[in-house]
């Protein structure tokens, strides 16, 4: 469908969508993260995309929050902006889909919440990360939800009470980000990445992706209980019984893409 502040475009199993505000660095307004959700779960219910790349257009990935909206607002429809925030970057996670984010400029704020709320990161040498907020009056809670869990504590809190950025090549030592490329091979090394990412049964994978997200939030113990089961089902059905059965007839595995 058609959006005012996104474009979504598909090229055979894989769905682009793409921030279109350069005029306003790619901002996070109530509206564009609306849209990001719809654009998200709705794709995530169409069985044959096996992934999606989040993408931007100019030169910054997303400055973050709409800051002369939330100026505007009082305390209860904050609420409601963060709520809805909330609900676009878990969105990111909760589709069964392979989600890639393309990092081309600076993501900043919300905008690296975003960026860090994908499973994957494609980042150009030329991207910058900042959670600035420790640097100006009102913290970066929120983004650091989503960024903490990728660095670490202190690494974490080196990015949150200094507000600094970090380039590229840290990010990706830091573990924010997967590959870091020339500028010129961003869109291209992000496709081969998902081609990389996206190989196997569709079922299989978003079946996974739940699954590892869920076991993190758990106890050793916990964890290893849910991965039996669910690992257990898998095997017994559809995919998950092809891919043994494949390997001891010595053949390529026939997916139906079903459990």
């Amino acid at each position: 469908m058609d959006y005012e502040n996104l474009v979504c475009e598909r090229n055979g199993e894989v769905v682009t969508v793409t921030l279109s505000r350069p005029d306003r660095r790619n901002c996070l307004s109530t509206e564009v993260l609306g849209e990001l959700e719809h654009a998200f779960r709705t794709t995530g219910e169409q069985d044959d995309v096996a992934g999606i790349i989040l993408a931007s257009t100019g030169p910054v990935f997303s400055s973050g929050h709409d800051l002369a909206e939330m100026a505007a607002m009082p305390e209860d429809e904050l609420r409601s902006l963060f709520s809805v925030c909330t609900a676009a970057m878990k969105s990111l996670s909760e589709v069964p889909q392979v989600v890639i984010a393309r990092v081309q400029g600076l993501a900043t704020a919300a905008g690296a919440q975003l960026a860090a709320s994908a499973d994957l990161v494609v980042a150009s040498e030329e991207a910058r990360f900042a959670t600035p907020g420790g640097k100006g009056g009102l913290f970066c809670h929120t983004p650091m939800v989503a960024v903490a869990r990728q660095v670490g504590r202190k690494r974490a809190a080196e990015l949150a009470l200094t507000g600094g950025a970090i380039d590229a090549a840290t990010a990706l030592d830091w573990g924010l980000v997967n590959r870091v490329v020339p500028a010129a091979d961003l869109e291209q090394a992000t496709r081969d990445f998902m081609a990389y990412a996206t190989r196997g049964s569709r079922y299989a994978k978003g079946l996974g992706k739940a699954t590892m997200y869920a076991q993190m939030d758990m106890t050793f113990e916990d964890a290893y209980e849910l991965a039996a089961d669910v690992m257990s089902r898998a095997a017994a059905h559809g995919d998950g019984r092809e891919w043994p059965r494949a390997f001891v007839d010595k053949r390529r595995p026939e997916w139906t893409h079903e459990g």
